[in-house]
């Protein structure tokens, strides 16, 4: 019997969730949402689905904690963030710009911070969709939410 790959329901470890402020947390609630609501996640080799993933940071390494939706272990993926640190940092650098630039700057400004926000953004989620490689199947705008919630552990 095939289940449906997708995501139902994500937490992200409160040990790991660094503090943030009020920007970065309605994005992160957003993400949530929006990824609950529509995504593809196909574990390799399993028919089941929909999952729970829980998102947690262990010694500087991204943990997928993945479950049937009954809570039956299904994967734990580890992936390394050394390839992935260069691309948060600059994401977080342009999203600080980009907060300030609302407030103080012009539209036009804005908007080119912006499109340099989702490069940077739409960059990570690429690269995080190479990292799961042939551990799990996600189509882009799933990783794009899933790279904001990498974001959050990450976020200090």
């Amino acid at each position: 019997m095939t289940g449906e790959p997708r995501i139902s329901s994500i937490e992200i470890d409160e040990k790991s969730l660094a503090p943030a402020g009020p920007d970065a947390e309605h994005e992160r609630k957003i993400a949530i949402f929006d990824l609950i609501e529509q995504n593809t996640f196909r574990v390799a080799g399993h028919d089941g689905g929909p999952y729970s993933v829980t998102l947690s940071l262990e010694d500087n390494r991204l943990v997928f904690d993945v479950a049937e939706a009954d809570g039956s272990p299904v994967r734990r993926f580890i992936l390394s963030m050394t390839a992935m640190r260069r691309i948060i940092k600059d994401y977080f650098m342009i999203c600080e710009s980009y907060y300030d630039a609302i407030r103080n700057a012009t539209p036009g400004q804005i908007e080119a911070i912006d499109m340099g926000r989702r490069g940077l953004h739409n960059e990570g989620s690429q690269l995080l969709t190479e990292r799961l490689g042939e551990k799990v199947e996600v189509d882009f705008d799933t990783a794009r939410r899933l790279f904001t919630l990498v974001c959050a552990l990450h976020a200090r």
